[in-house]
């Protein structure tokens, strides 16, 4: 396989409407990429179970328990972009074990947005009603308050996006 079709694991850190899965779409479009994302699959399986941050942290690790092994066999064939949001240090230890056990190239790609362009995305994003979750400035808080940024003892390779 040449340098160019090297599987490659492309993650996003980064705060709620810091336009993660907008990049996420665009890293897709690169050939032989498959695009995973987590809303599309809480929503789908945990939609009605999901209503609070608690929830949201006790069925995010099912569901990337549940896809460990199916993203790990994927990437030995294509590059995989996870929507996942790689937000916490816990978040991008598994992100980094996918990394390790697959043996794959890896971006982390930092969304570096203040809150107040987030929150406007956020506001207009609920208003359009297209995205699977609705999050109001309270609970962007009580998500944000947990976001750590990427340090370099993690040993990921950062691309920073800026506005």
């Amino acid at each position: 396989m040449n340098q160019h079709r090297r599987p490659t694991l492309y993650l996003l850190c980064g705060k709620i409407a810091a336009g993660k899965s907008t990049l996420a779409r665009q890293l897709a479009a690169r050939p032989a990429t498959l695009l995973i994302s987590e809303d599309h699959w809480t929503s789908t399986l945990f939609g009605d179970d999901l209503k609070t941050i608690e929830d949201y942290v006790r069925l995010s690790a099912r569901l990337r328990a549940a896809m460990t092994p199916h993203i790990v066999d994927i990437l030995q064939g294509l590059s995989v972009v996870l929507d996942f949001p790689a937000n916490t240090v816990r978040q991008r230890s598994w992100m980094r074990s996918l990394i390790d056990t697959a043996r794959v190239a890896h971006e982390l790609h930092h969304l570096d947005i203040p809150d107040e362009i987030c929150k406007q995305r956020l506001r207009a994003r609920n208003a359009g009603g297209e995205h699977q979750f609705q999050v109001n400035d309270a609970e962007y808080e009580q998500f944000t308050a947990h976001f750590v940024p990427p340090g370099a003892e993690e040993g990921f390779n950062v691309i920073v996006h800026k506005p």
